[in-house]
């Protein structure tokens, strides 16, 4: 689990432990560049484009599998469009 330093504590240290997770979480009052923002950015990129569809910034099913449909949907769209640029020409 990646997270940055609004985490940096031993009580969240202990929970993901707990779990059977190893936390890698940027330490308070270290210089920055710990390599943890280059792989933080690819998943945080992934939400921003998820959130261009707006049905999916707002939850507005109730149900969750027409939610996760959409979700499914917005993904495919998203795969499309990238493979489409890498599309030789």
């Amino acid at each position: 689990m990646l997270a940055d330093r609004g985490y940096d504590h031993d009580k969240y240290r202990r929970m993901v432990w707990d779990l059977g997770v190893k936390p890698q979480i940027a330490r308070r009052g270290t210089e920055h560049g710990s390599g943890l923002g280059t792989q933080r950015w690819v998943v945080e990129r992934a939400f921003a484009h998820l959130h261009w569809f707006r049905r999916l910034r707002i939850r507005w099913e109730i149900r969750d599998d027409i939610h996760e449909a959409f979700l499914s949907l917005a993904c495919s769209i998203l795969c499309w469009r990238r493979l489409k640029k890498l599309r030789p020409r």
